[in-house]
């Protein structure tokens, strides 16, 4: 391999043991932009596809395994179809070469089953975004939540601002925005999540024009990616 595939928004290199994507500015999408470019094993992949696309175009779609890209852990399937950053959009013409593609790519998939850690790098460090009740900050090692007097509910602001080392955070659930509702969440070791994002101090919640996707997605996949490698860390030091 070693060829280059252009198509809508971004550019796919077929390297000898993975696919990288890589974003095209001003014509890729928001997400994919803020994700920046990526490698992709091909051994982090399910399955490889070419599918019809609308007014007669092609897409190549590659389907990671289960467990092995932070970005579609956090999605947990909520990304629109137009924001999967594992579609390439073709022209009609070039459906022999996709396929030609698509078949190199399956021959070099192995085990299509869940994956027992990521095999994708979650997106770089730092990271912050504004929500419509505070703004959302990670360094690496700490998510730091601070209130907005506007936004956040009586009960977080008397509470005041918090910090979670990813050593005390097991998990992150991320709600896309829709009806001008949608928050993120980190699930924290021991401590049983309110029902009422409003009011829970380890979430942040989104409003229109605050906690886009493209914000906050690759932001929770990051947190997502660090929490992982403290816990494999920590089982290896232990062990």
């Amino acid at each position: 391999m070693g060829e280059v595939l252009k198509g809508r928004g971004s550019a796919w290199e077929f390297e000898d043991r993975g696919l990288r994507i890589t974003p095209e500015p001003g014509k890729a999408s928001k997400l994919s932009m803020e994700l920046g470019e990526r490698f992709v094993p091909y051994d982090a992949l399910a399955d490889v596809m070419v599918e019809p696309g609308a007014r007669g175009r092609v897409v190549l779609r590659v389907v990671p395994r289960e467990g092995a890209d932070p970005v579609m852990s956090a999605a947990t399937g909520q990304l629109q179809e137009s924001l999967d950053p594992y579609r390439l959009v073709l022209p009609a013409a070039t459906k022999m070469l996709a396929d030609q593609y698509a078949d190199e790519m399956r021959a070099a998939l192995s085990e299509r089953g869940p994956a027992e850690r990521f095999l994708i790098a979650g997106p770089s460090v730092p990271r912050s975004f504004r929500a419509w009740d505070g703004e959302a900050a990670f360094d690496g090692q700490v998510v730091t939540f601070t209130w907005f007097s506007s936004g956040a509910s009586p009960v977080k602001f008397t509470a005041g601002d918090r910090r979670y080392p990813i050593t005390e955070i097991e998990g992150v659930d991320w709600h896309a925005l829709e009806d001008a509702r949608g928050s993120l969440r980190l699930r924290i070791l021991g401590q049983q999540a309110l029902s009422n994002p409003n009011n829970d101090p380890a979430s942040v919640v989104f409003g229109i024009g605050w906690g886009a996707t493209h914000h906050s997605l690759p932001f929770a996949a990051a947190v997502l990616a660090a929490v992982q490698a403290s816990m494999i860390g920590q089982v290896a030091t232990e062990g």
